[in-house]
């Protein structure tokens, strides 16, 4: 009975949904300003989510049964989206919307719109940010912009790349961007710091914007001869308050190691090659084996590395707090690296405060941010320790007089034999080296519209970015060595970096008709000042003077900036800025550069004769800048200076020893690297901004390069100083595409790629320097600065090879055909930069689940591999009184000589081109999951694959030369993350 009760109260209530009225919907949908049928949009039912459809190519529709006072919502991509009462015939017109172009884009000292830009300017925001457990702004943006290379770090936790924008512009200098964090330029990193930039959380990156060429960057003047990365952070806004919480788990591992031989190819090798008292000195072997199989067989590389897990854990709360838009956020990261021992921990806390008075006349933008890590670093000596180590030996033994492990030990001394390699866990196990950094960094901007004067707003902005540091360096006294006075060692450092900022500026703005100006006339201070201290504990003990080390430098700033930019009826576009920069880093009479830019720009788009083409946006834009360069130089160099002796150079008066101090090099005339920069670029976009992108072709000329220069032996200052002689040119291309493939309700794909080519060289110098130190033999140079080449060079003997291809040596050509083998038959073998470099990203949604893919190619760099030169010939297999292990590429050169020449071959310096997949991410959200609350669960993959000819151990390491590289783990990480 009860249930034929709730059949008919069902009924009951159907009743009113079967006799609503549906009606059958026909429309077209068309473009209000042209007219044109638009294909594609899509039209929906509201609040019925399984009822809607799309235009056909003509911009015809169709739907059935739909209720008569529905509402039905138009949109598509570029259009702004309209919502109608349902009718059975509707004509439907879409307005474009221009929000790309409207969009707001941070500049130097202020912000313009995109369409206003007339610079080479890229925004990256955290929709294409590269995805997984990132801990440093660089990664975010790796293979994203065109020009651009970002080279990763390596496999220690927390660790930074590093940024390069078209190419490097100095020899001496950093070739590293400037940073600005909310408006301040940093300052420099302290001691037992990981990296400049651990102290943004990714997580609190609102977006990035990289200024490329110097019409963009001239108005920071010096501090951006190599281009400008601008990193703004989220802020709060007046709305109720929006919480997000976060937490991603990692697990890492190495991937690939070092190829080596094994017990057993080291063995064969050793009764090949070895003497009899070399093959006693191999590993036990197994008295019950009748094939003499060893007993030990230690994979020392295994040894030292570990799979290492990592947490990340983010809070922030984003809202109106009396009426002050807010934002408050809180970050903690905990990572161990693969290599044993090393490990990274940070806490971060960020507020900003942006409230409006005086009827919004005066705005103000309040930013705090602060962080705290503990920083375990591991010996990195192991990496290269595990390389070596003879195999067939344990870990562990009772007898060694070093604490229990394994040693080579001379029964002489009771020490290890000289020259012989230490035990890799003995250095990851006895080496305590830990340090506690602290920084943090604040600034208020006033921004104060004029109320007897609307058009001029003053802008005050001061700022402050301190950084502290201290840390031990401790090693155990039972450290395995051959020095017979080691008692171990700790050391104390402590450091202290502090970067003062005041910028004050007016900007005055005015429309008339169809002329816009904006003018701006702004002063900036800035001064860094850092202090170290490092105390060596062992010397005090003994009674050395220079177990305290003290250093402190100032160096202040002072610039005058100006900047113009007029806009003629929307289509024509004027930026001229002028900087005046001073550097205490320069004598008084050199100390002033005077930096120009000018920059102009067509909206072709908007003329007349482009209405009816199929080009959203089309624009042509030209710039030259002029940019200084002093980054990087040491303070006080055209100063006289004066530097104490060690402790080995002290002067004996009786029983006692006074230090004594020699003058360093000075030179008084050291004045401004100078780089000049012409761009020609065109931002297109069609398809209602479907497919959009920019071209740009670029040629930088630096001057009066810093260099080190050869002077007089016998002014007792060495043989170099730093001068300013020489010149160079980077000159290339860009290309960046950005396409919207498919983008409905259900279904989303786009597709990023760049592509760039550089070309970088040396356009004069008066001699050539020889750079790149290497492992192996003594002073040993694999690359060269030389005029007509690109830097960095690889300069290299020509290796000669038999009919099998394998290389004989110790016969190089004879280039110069003087029948001897020297420096003069060297030559140039590529760089290490690549000649083009690209990215090709993709975005895939598909209702609640998402996927992405990063990845990227180099093309035409080299790198030397160091690990294989140095490694790979059996020099301590026969007449030693100890054994060490050797690179497997001995069976492809067959070198057995340890020779300046075999190392200097051309044999290794190898193609080192490669594709690489960095990131794939995956996730699905819950929307509402409980009231209003969103949860979305997410994974990734980093470092999923890499494809290069290269036989080393990466093919990505910064400077080209291989050797002793913290690997990169390839990372599996999962978590979600929580809206409400």
């Amino acid at each position: 009975m009860n249930n034929l009760k709730t059949y008919l109260l069902s009924l009951l209530l159907l009743i009113p949904l079967l006799n609503q009225a549906q009606i059958l919907i026909r429309g077209v949908v068309t473009d209000q300003k042209t007219g044109e049928a638009l294909p594609g949009v899509n039209v929906l039912v509201m609040g019925n989510e399984h009822l809607g459809t799309a235009t056909d190519f003509d911009g015809k529709f169709t739907l059935n049964k739909v209720p008569e006072n529905a509402k039905i919502e138009f949109s598509y991509v570029g259009y702004k989206t309209k919502v109608l009462s349902a009718k059975p015939f509707m004509n439907v017109k879409l307005a474009e919307d221009n929000q790309k172009l409207n969009e707001v884009i941070v500049i130097g000292y202020g912000s313009t719109k995109k369409s206003d830009l007339t610079g080479s300017v890229d925004k990256i925001t955290p929709k294409n940010f590269n995805k997984g457990p990132v801990t440093s702004a660089e990664s975010l943006i790796t293979g994203k912009i065109a020009g651009v290379t970002v080279t990763p770090p390596s496999g220690a936790p927390g660790e930074g790349g590093s940024i390069s924008i078209r190419g490097i512009s100095s020899l001496s200098l950093t070739n590293q961007p400037l940073y600005v964090v909310d408006g301040v330029p940093l300052g420099g990193g302290v001691s037992g710091s990981r990296n400049n930039l651990n102290f943004v959380n990714p997580k609190d990156i609102a977006n990035i914007v990289i200024l490329k060429d110097a019409s963009a960057t001239a108005i920071y003047g010096s501090r951006a001869a190599n281009g400008v990365v601008l990193i703004t952070t989220k802020k709060g806004k007046k709305k109720d308050f929006h919480f997000n919480y976060s937490i991603t788990q990692s697990f890492s591992e190495p991937y690939k190691y070092v190829e080596v031989l094994n017990s057993y190819q080291l063995k064969d090798l050793v009764y090949d090659i070895g003497d009899p008292a070399s093959i006693n000195l191999l590993g036990p072997v197994d008295p019950n084996d009748p094939n003499n199989r060893l007993i030990q067989h230690t994979n020392w590389q295994k040894e030292i590395y570990q799979a290492a897990i990592g947490n990340e854990h983010n809070f922030s709360a984003s809202g109106s707090l009396l009426e002050v838009p807010t934002r408050l956020s809180i970050g903690y990261t905990n990572k161990d690296g693969i290599l044993k021992t090393d490990a990274f921990k940070r806490t971060t806390a960020a507020l900003n405060l942006h409230p409006s008075l005086l009827d919004d006349h005066l705005k103000i933008d309040l930013n705090a941010r602060g962080m705290y890590t503990e920083n375990h670093f591991a010996n990195r000596g192991a990496i290269g320790s595990a390389i070596v180590f003879d195999p067939t030996k344990p870990v562990y033994d009772p007898a060694s007089p070093f604490a229990g492990y394994y040693s080579w030990i001379d029964p002489n001394t009771n020490l290890q034999y000289n020259l012989a390699p230490a035990n890799p866990v003995a250095l990851i196990d006895l080496t305590n080296d830990y340090s506690y950094v602290k920084r943090f960094m604040g600034n208020a901007k006033f921004d104060y519209k004029l109320h007897f004067f609307p058009a001029i707003t003053a802008t005050f902005n001061v700022g402050l970015d301190k950084a502290q540091s201290k840390g031990h360096s401790i090693s155990s006294p039972d450290m395995p060595t051959s020095d017979a006075s080691w008692q171990g060692i700790h050391n104390k450092y402590s450091s202290d970096n502090t970067n003062k900022l005041l910028d004050t500026y007016l900007t005055y703005k005015k429309q008339s008709g169809k002329h816009d100006f904006k003018a701006m006339l702004g002063y900036s201070y800035q001064a860094l000042e850092f202090s170290s201290n490092f105390y060596d504990d062992y010397k005090k003990q003994h009674g050395a003077p220079d177990f305290n080390q003290i250093d402190k430098s100032r160096q202040v700033m002072l610039s005058y900036f100006s900047r113009l930019n007029y806009k003629f009826n929307n289509k024509y576009l004027l930026t001229a800025t002028l900087r005046a920069d001073a550097s205490s880093l320069l004598n008084p009479k050199d100390r002033w550069g005077l930096f120009p830019s000018v920059a102009v720009a067509w909206n072709i788009h908007k003329e007349d004769f482009m209405k009816n083409s199929i080009f959203n946006e089309l624009k042509l834009r030209i710039g030259y800048g002029e940019v200084g360069n002093v980054n990087g130089l040491a303070p006080y160099k055209y100063l006289t200076r004066y530097t104490v002796s060690n402790s080995t150079a002290a002067y004996q008066f009786g029983s006692n020893f006074y230090n004594t101090y020699r003058p360093d090099p000075v030179n008084k005339h050291l004045r401004w690297e100078v780089g000049k920069t012409t761009n020609v670029g065109l931002d297109f976009a069609i398809l209602n901004h479907r497919l959009s992108g920019s071209l740009n072709l670029y040629k930088k000329e630096t001057k009066d390069l810093i260099i080190f220069a050869l002077v007089d032996p016998f002014t007792n200052f060495g043989n170099r100083i730093e001068s300013n002689v020489g010149n160079m040119t980077n000159q290339g291309i860009e290309f960046q595409l950005n396409d919207i493939i498919i983008k409905n309700k259900d279904l989303q794909w786009q597709l990023n790629y760049n592509i760039a080519y550089n070309d970088n060289k040396v356009t004069y110098m008066p001699f050539d320097q020889e750079v790149g130190g290497i492992e192996g033999g003594v002073g040993n140079t694999v690359q060269i600065h030389s005029q007509g080449h690109v830097p960095y060079s690889f300069y290299v003997y020509q290796q000669v090879y038999d009919t099998n291809g394998k290389p004989l040596e110790g016969v190089f050509v004879d280039r110069n055909g003087d029948h001897v083998i020297n420096n003069k038959d060297k030559y140039f073998m590529g760089s290490p930069f690549a000649d083009v470099l690209m990215g090709l990203s993709s975005s895939f949604s598909y209702k609640n689940f998402d996927f992405s893919i990063s990845s990227r190619a180099s093309l035409g760099n080299y790198m030397y591999n160091n690990v294989a030169s140095s490694k790979s010939v059996p020099i301590n297999l026969s007449g030693k009184p100890f054994l060490t292990n050797i690179h497997s590429d001995y069976f492809n050169s067959g070198f057995d000589t340890f020779s300046d020449t075999n190392l200097l071959s051309d044999y290794y310096v190898q193609d080192a081109s490669f594709f690489k997949i960095d990131n794939i991410s995956i996730g699905y959200k819950f929307p509402k999951f409980y009231k209003n609350m969103n949860l979305r669960f997410f994974g990734s993959l980093q470092n999923v694959a890499t494809f290069t000819k290269y036989k080393g151990l990466d093919p990505e390491i910064g400077g080209g030369i291989d050797n002793n590289f913290y690997p990169r783990p390839r990372t599996y990480s999962f978590g979600f993350n929580l809206d409400f």
